[in-house]
């Protein structure tokens, strides 16, 4: 009996030791297979979970932005866009007082600038440190144009005329506020001509909007003789460009962009960002007037 017992159990010890073998190799290729991807993707496509990707942009680029969201949907279908549009200097108020932003899009370097702590150019005179600095790039260059209203009779068809009427006070010009980056370029128009602003604003020969789409409408309307805007946003309203401003008048008109440090999804936010310097999209910003800083 012993000698059959013995034998039975040197029969059955290779079986358990083959079974023991088989059931861990299965997660052999699962390890290989995760290893293969990067983190953050198998992070995405393993919960599938949707992001809200919260965008803070210039106004003037409602139209090419809304369009480039439709692309990206397809591109990433988990990331929904959501879009806060306004003024460069609004935008960059509310985003010091706390508001969620993942990105920020600003139609001036002033408004970057106030942003982030490695700032060189005295603009971030309260020292504030929310712009991830690495990730910021200029991403755009607009132009300064001057609109001049349908049922106008005033013959403002370039900045020479529009200074000479300011001057005879002989016209009514709409222009951005003073914390508007298209408002902030228009100044430096009339300080090029020698025009005194707050002279000609009390005389009531200057209306202003608090960003560039109120500019706009203003001409649209004709409750202008004229306006200087972007033509990006001429080209929107449909819009006649009666002259283009000089960067002897006021400068390059740059959009800088950065990811926010307090971003809720920067990854997400900077994957975005790179999407929006691709010739695909820059196709789509170049049809309205953009183009790519050079």
């Amino acid at each position: 009996m012993k000698k059959i017992l013995c034998l039975l159990l040197s029969l059955a010890m290779p079986l358990a030791l083959a079974a023991c073998g088989s059931s861990a190799t299965p997660a052999a290729p699962a390890a290989e297979e995760s290893a293969a991807v990067p983190a953050g993707e198998v992070s995405a496509a393993a919960t599938g979970e949707p992001v809200e990707l919260t965008v803070f942009a210039a106004a003037s680029m409602t139209e090419t932005l809304e369009k480039l969201a439709e692309r990206y949907q397809e591109i990433d279908p988990n990331v929904t866009l959501v879009f806060n549009f306004d003024s460069s200097g609004t935008l960059k108020t509310q985003i010091q007082e706390g508001a969620a932003c993942d990105l920020f899009i600003s139609a001036g370097q002033k408004q970057m600038n106030q942003l982030d702590a490695a700032d060189t150019t005295g603009d971030n005179e309260e020292n504030l440190d929310l712009v991830a600095s690495e990730t910021r790039k200029d991403l755009l260059e607009n132009k300064v144009t001057l609109c001049a209203a349908e049922n106008s009779d005033k013959g403002i068809d370039s900045f020479d005329a529009l200074a000479a009427a300011l001057k005879d006070g002989d016209v009514l010009l709409a222009m951005g506020n003073s914390d508007v980056p298209v408002g902030q370029y228009t100044q430096r128009i009339l300080t090029y001509y020698g025009l005194d602003e707050a002279a000609l604003a009390a005389a009531g020969k200057i209306t202003y909007g608090s960003n560039v789409k109120e500019v706009t409408t203003q001409v649209s309307e004709g409750s202008v003789d004229c306006g200087v805007i972007y033509c990006t946003d001429a080209y929107s309203a449909g819009l006649t460009v009666t002259d283009y401003a000089t960067p002897e008048m006021c400068g390059q008109v740059i959009y800088p962009a950065a990811v926010l440090k307090n971003a809720a999804h920067p990854e997400e936010a900077q994957a975005f960002l790179d999407f929006l310097s691709t010739p695909e999209a820059m196709a789509v910003f170049e049809e309205v007037g953009f183009s790519a800083v050079g």
